[in-house]
């Protein structure tokens, strides 16, 4: 891995080119070899896949002029940030994927129709997580009263990362679905979920997980993290 520092032609680049992946982190900009990753075909990535194509297909062949250009119009309402840190615009299509992969991945009612508020949910402040070794459990807090958790067809998806040494400091995957929490107006679900890990867990491991809201009308929040160490019991 090389350390780079950009002149006054090229002051940024992130991506991949020639075989050599550019980045940076917080020590600064810097070059590694590409590497092509296994292609395992989990259950996890198949699954995925096929939803990808099976929306792509919907997005053509079911969705009508008006439904395609309301997710075009969200699109070109909301601002998104690339990995520059630059504000972009993602095309109605990118959104219509982007809000319906996980839904159709576990076969929830999907969303046809573009949002009519452009803007992304908030993100939870408020999220925390612990672990526990025996028994295999996590626990997930939440803010309760946020209005995703108030409305039929709201959701709170849930990840967990593989766990981690205690002197890691930073997590970037692996993540698997850890649970969901489901709105029901007017039955706001009580926090917190509490679900059996998708990886084995540790004492004295550290633990990521990451959320995003989904509200009714399909719009998916960014993603928020929360972090602990595991421990013995929950005593």
């Amino acid at each position: 891995m090389a350390l780079v520092k950009f002149g006054g032609g090229v002051i940024q680049m992130s991506g991949s080119i020639a075989g050599n992946t550019y980045a940076r982190n917080r020590f600064g900009n810097y070059v590694r070899s590409r590497t092509k990753p296994t292609n395992p075909k989990s259950a996890q990535q198949v699954a995925i896949r096929a939803s990808i194509a099976s929306l792509a297909d919907r997005w053509s062949q079911v969705l009508d002029d008006a439904k395609r250009q309301s997710w075009n119009l969200y699109g070109a309402s909301v601002n998104m940030k690339n990995r520059l840190g630059e504000t972009v615009n993602l095309t109605g299509f990118n959104h219509f994927i982007r809000s319906n992969a996980i839904k159709c991945v576990y076969k929830k009612t999907l969303s046809d129709d573009g949002p009519g508020i452009f803007e992304l949910p908030g993100q939870d402040p408020e999220m925390a997580v612990t672990a526990t070794e025996d028994p295999q459990q996590i626990s997930v807090a939440y803010d309760k009263d946020r209005a995703w958790n108030d409305e039929t067809g709201g959701f709170l998806w849930v990840y967990q990362g593989v766990p981690q040494n205690a002197q890691r400091n930073f997590f970037a995957g692996p993540w698997r679905l850890l649970g969901s929490v489901i709105g029901e107006t007017g039955v706001p679900v009580a926090s917190p979920l509490v679900a059996t890990p998708q990886f084995p867990i540790a004492e004295g491991q550290r633990l990521w997980v990451y959320a995003r809201i989904q509200r009714a009308d399909g719009r998916l929040s960014e993603i928020f993290r929360a972090d602990c160490f595991v421990t013995e019991n929950g005593a």
